[in-house]
C-alpha cells in the first residue's frame, strides 16, 4: 500500500496553493497601486485570472479525488478527527469553487471587461448593480472567512505532524518519502 497521495493529486494540491497565494496577495496589494493606474488593472486582472484557474483546478482536483483512493494515516487518528477533516475538507473544495464563480459572476453582471489567459470574457447585456453588489459581498465575506479555514487546515497538518507525529502531512509532501 503506497503512503502518498497520487503524484497527480500532489501535483494539483501545490498549484492550487500557489495559485490561492497569488489570488490573495493581488487581493490584499492592489491598494499600493493607485487607482486607475495600469499597475493597479494588472493587479486586478492577475486577481482575476488566478481566481478563475484556481476553479478550474479545484474541478479537476474533485476528479482525481473520486478516482483515486487516498493513502492511509498512520498511526490511524480518532474517528472524530476524520470527520472533523472531511468536513474541512469539504469547505475548502466548495470555497475554492464558490469565490471564483462568485467573483466572475461579479464581473458579468457588472459589465467588467477582463480577458482570462487571452480569451475575452462575456458580460452581462444589462448591467445589475444591486445583484452584483450583492455577488461581491458575499464573495468578500468567504474570502475573509478563508483565511480561517486555510489556515485551520495548515495547523491542523502541523499538530499531526509534530504532535500526533502521524504521516498526515508527509502525505501530501513532494520531496518526502
Amino acid at each position: 500500500m503506497n503512503n502518498k497521495f497520487a503524484p497527480s493529486q500532489i501535483l494539483f494540491h501545490w498549484i492550487i496553493f500557489i495559485f490561492i497565494v497569488l489570488t490573495y496577495a493581488t487581493m490584499e496589494l492592489k491598494g499600493i497601486a493607485p487607482k486607475g493606474s495600469d499597475a493597479r488593472e494588472w493587479m486586478k486582472t492577475l486577481h482575476y485570472t488566478c481566481g478563475g484557474s484556481v476553479m478550474l483546478l479545484m474541478l479537476i482536483r474533485i476528479i482525481l479525488k473520486v478516482t483515486h483512493k487516498a493513502p492511509d494515516i498512520t498511526p490511524a487518528p480518532p474517528n472524530w478527527q476524520i470527520v472533523l477533516s472531511k468536513a474541512v475538507h469539504g469547505v475548502l473544495y466548495l470555497m475554492f469553487i464558490a469565490l471564483p464563480l462568485l467573483g466572475i459572476l461579479t464581473l458579468y453582471y457588472g459589465q467588467v471587461e477582463w480577458s482570462f489567459f487571452s480569451y475575452a470574457m462575456p458580460v452581462s447585456n444589462e448591467q445589475n448593480s444591486n445583484l452584483q453588489h450583492n455577488l461581491k459581498e458575499v464573495h468578500e465575506f468567504i474570502a475573509s472567512a478563508g483565511y480561517f479555514v486555510i489556515g485551520l487546515h495548515a495547523l491542523a497538518a502541523l499538530f499531526h505532524h509534530y504532535v500526533m507525529r502521524d504521516n498526515t502531512l508527509i502525505r501530501m509532501l513532494p520531496w518526502k518519502k
